[in-house]
């Protein structure tokens, strides 16, 4: 399989959407959070703004939604409403991606691109609670970091990251699942990745691009300190989960021993069993719930879809020929986080 190279090229389609002519606003006063350099230009008259205390960064299809789903259990903890604002990602641009349903999609329709817009997610916080949000761009865009550091210095930054085969082949189901891909067959597509690129298709359709973590996060080590960024791996979540949700917990600083209930697994990839059936449903029920883009209508949405999918498995020689072009930057990541993934490459 060819494989592609240029992240800075990647990076450079974030550019394909259209500047915003709308002037960036920046009003109110920042909180603790936000750079001093901002805060010295804001009039002390304006009202107060409250801005997050961590974010959870990516990667796609490793387990965010889950992470953004149980962390909100917590008391003492706020996400914003929306997740996936990828304000950082995205700030002043007008997403336009052309992939298939990508015009419908939350990318396209839901980002948030105004410092006014983004933090109007979090005026619902109370004083006491440790605000969050959750955008898996953030990882894969070389923009980011940068935006993050000037905006957010003291930021935590919280990385999931999984199996980047496994993950790849869980994003394949995704879209097939939501009707979007038309092939079935995930060895085709994989080779189609340079081409729909080119097309300004959004970066969710980027699979084998995104699982090059190393290079991803060695832009936040670059820019932040390493006691500001927590490494997950997706199977901490699914193998240990008390435990993982009280290192993250401590991290994020509050009460570690609060327990989230994890018996339901959102945004579950596969392919529907009977696609004139998962058809139906997904439009008389499915969309109006996932319209609405509250977290209790969607873990229902979602716990109605489930019983509907089934997921084919991986052919082991496929996935070992994939693996094998990640192990350079599956060793490199290894030295990054102080993890051994060993058994990513066995």
């Amino acid at each position: 399989m060819k494989l592609r190279r240029s992240y800075v090229y990647l990076g450079q389609r974030f550019e394909l959407c259209q500047p915003r002519t709308r002037a960036l606003n920046r009003t109110g006063i920042y909180a603790s959070e936000v750079n001093p350099m901002l805060q010295s230009s804001i009039s002390p008259s304006l009202t107060a703004v409250r801005v997050p205390r961590f974010l959870i960064i990516g990667a796609y299809k490793s387990g965010t939604t889950a992470l953004y789903r149980y962390l909100n259990q917590h008391p003492q903890v706020y996400m914003s409403p929306l997740k996936e604002t990828n304000f950082f990602a995205l700030e002043g641009l007008s997403p336009n991606y052309q992939g298939p349903g990508d015009a419908q999609a939350p990318t396209n329709r839901l980002s948030l691109t105004r410092w006014d817009d983004y933090v109007a997610q979090f005026t619902a916080a109370t004083p006491d609670q440790a605000i969050g949000e959750a955008s898996p761009m953030y990882l894969y865009s070389p923009r980011a970091p940068e935006r993050i550091q000037r905006y957010l210095p003291n930021a935590k930054l919280i990385a999931i990251l999984r199996h980047p085969v496994e993950r790849a082949y869980s994003n394949f189901l995704h879209l097939l699942r939501d009707g979007r891909e038309r092939s079935h067959d995930f060895a085709q597509v994989w080779s189609q990745e340079d081409g729909r690129i080119a097309a300004n298709w959004a970066p969710i359709w980027h699979w084998q691009n995104i699982g090059y973590y190393a290079a991803q996060l060695r832009r936040y080590f670059d820019r932040f300190s390493p006691e500001q960024i927590k490494v997950v791996l997706h199977e901490d979540l699914t193998q240990r989960p008390q435990t993982t949700f009280q290192e993250i917990f401590e991290f994020i600083g509050v009460d570690p021993q609060f327990l989230p209930d994890t018996s339901h697994r959102p945004n579950q990839s596969g392919i529907p069993k009977n696609r004139w059936v998962h058809g139906l449903v997904r439009r008389l029920v499915l969309a109006p719930l996932n319209a609405t883009r509250q977290p209790a209508l969607l873990d229902l949405s979602q716990k109605l879809r489930n019983p509907l999918l089934y997921k084919p498995q991986l052919s082991p020689q496929l996935k070992a020929e994939l693996t094998a072009l990640y192990r350079q930057d599956i060793e490199q990541l290894q030295a990054l986080i102080g993890r051994d993934l060993s058994h990513w490459l066995a």
